[in-house]
């Protein structure tokens, strides 16, 4: 991994200054990881006002003094890098953000206010590279560990989102949250209530999105934080269910949201996977095999309605991942269920959901024991849904209609209109830019001179290639599905 030109330009322009200028934070953990980071981050001990002397190209608007300077690159990830004076964060009286910003002299004092030792290090650029690590952060991240910087309780009183952000970075590390650091969040998980549902919205997200989803749920219900998040989700730990589940309602959840993130399914199926049945417990009726849910999808959307509006997802999040809940339990047998009944389906759903409404059935059936995700009749499903959503070959189609054909050859409603029509359409299929007013029009007239035994011969011809064209266009469908 190499450090870009346009940051140690940046850096370079500082120093020429007479500044110091380091990388810091979460790239270089990247860095050092030999992986590309998300964002480069810089701490001077620069003033505001002197970095944005330096940048002219640069703005800054917020009290932590962070400058944001513009770079000019083609590079996504280097079009805008941020640098911060080193700074000291004193008293937090709300647990969010500190009272008082004091700049700090050293880039040591800087580095000892950050939330972990593996995001508390620093590099130079200058040749040979030099590594500032005042809390071992090397070490831990050899070691795969999150640890808090100084005293837990110290770092989470100042930001209790600090709390979550140890868990995600356990599961998308895959690193074990020291035991210190562990316990402090334990102690002190009631403080998340403190900080506003959108950043913990964001947070949460990314644990929904990393590669060990439900590890992370988990961790978050061991280390009490779950409860401030989604209290609803802990109403099902140990709620058995019926013959139909090998795990209880919590463990379900948490199974289908893992195959969800093995498949890489988006947000909207990942959080539906997870709150799928978030009704369970409320509903449940009587214990054993035969214990029964009934309505817990129509319970589990306004449940999920209510979470998503809590944690301030946006309208259009809630309106879809609420509508994956609520059909989620959709029936479909093969040869039991009519093309209406899915039409009914794709109406109320949507078609641009149903794709993700048969992951989630898939996340389901990996959650509840099954050892196949996508059955025969879920494939068939698929078939089906495909062709009722298709538009039928129809002389809809035309850019003319029957009302053309009257007025052109001056004749009232009858069966020579539609021979005609499936006359046209058929020349339209043979070859789609015959779609044209100007080329139907004079066809009309043509076919309007001839017999009405030619007028039945040309339109049998013409329906035998529409349906054979259907008949094709059905196979390959199926074909697509591997159903017969």
């Amino acid at each position: 991994m190499k450090i870009h030109k346009e940051i140690i330009s940046i850096i370079n322009k500082l120093e020429k200054k007479g500044f110091e200028a380091y990388l810091v934070g979460g790239c270089v953990r990247d860095f050092l990881k030999n992986r590309e980071p998300e964002d480069w981050d810089i701490a001077t001990n620069a003033r505001p006002e002197e970095i944005i002397k330096v940048f002219p190209k640069s703005f800054s608007d917020n009290k932590f003094g962070t400058v944001r300077v513009l770079t000019g690159s083609k590079n996504q990830r280097l079009k805008e890098v941020e640098i911060t004076p080193y700074r000291i964060d004193e008293k937090y009286s709300d647990r969010r953000h500190p009272d008082k910003v004091v700049w700090a002299k050293t880039i040591k004092e800087d580095l000892s206010r950050r939330d972990f030792t593996i995001n508390a290090m620093a590099i130079g650029v200058r040749k040979p590279l030099s590594i500032i690590d005042p809390s071992n952060g090397q070490k831990d991240l050899k070691n795969r560990i999150i640890r808090a910087v100084g005293n837990p309780q110290d770092r989470f009183s100042e930001d209790a989102l600090r709390m979550m952000r140890a868990v995600r970075f356990s599961v998308c590390l895959d690193f074990k949250i020291e035991e210190n650091t562990a316990s402090a969040i334990s102690k002190n998980s009631f403080w998340l209530s403190a900080i506003s549902k959108e950043r913990i919205r964001d947070e949460f997200l990314k644990i929904i999105m990393s590669d060990k989803a439900s590890k992370g749920i988990e961790v978050l219900r061991e280390l009490g934080l779950l409860k401030h998040i989604v209290p609803e989700l802990e109403e099902g730990y140990g709620v058995s269910q019926n013959k139909h589940h090998i795990y209880n309602c919590y463990e379900h959840s948490l199974k289908s949201l893992d195959y969800a993130a093995k498949k890489n399914f988006n947000k909207y199926v990942r959080l539906t996977a997870l709150f799928h049945d978030i009704a369970k417990p409320r509903v449940k009726k009587g214990e054993g095999p035969d214990s029964t849910f009934y309505n817990h999808e129509v319970v589990g959307a306004k449940m999920t309605a209510q979470i998503l509006e809590r944690l301030r997802f946006s309208k259009k999040d809630i309106e879809k991942i609420v509508k994956l809940v609520r059909y989620h339990l959709f029936y479909y047998n093969v040869g039991e269920v009519s093309e209406a009944s899915v039409r009914r389906l794709v109406s109320r759903v949507g078609i641009e959901n149903m794709d993700e409404l048969l992951q989630v059935r898939m996340a389901d059936r990996i959650g509840s024991g099954v050892p196949k995700a996508e059955p025969y009749k879920l494939r068939h499903l698929r078939y089906i849904i495909e062709k009722a959503s298709r538009d039928p070959i129809s002389s809809k189609m035309l850019k003319v209609n029957g009302n053309d054909v009257m007025k052109i050859l001056n004749i009232k409603a009858g069966p020579k209109v539609g021979l005609i029509l499936e006359i046209l359409l058929g020349l339209v299929l043979s070859d789609p830019k015959n779609n044209k007013k100007e080329f139907l029009r004079r066809e009309i007239k043509n076919l309007g001179n001839k017999p009405d035994d030619n007028l039945k011969g040309l339109a049998f011809k013409a329906k035998k290639e529409r349906e054979d064209i259907e008949t094709k266009k059905d196979r390959m469908t199926k074909e697509k599905y591997w159903v017969s």
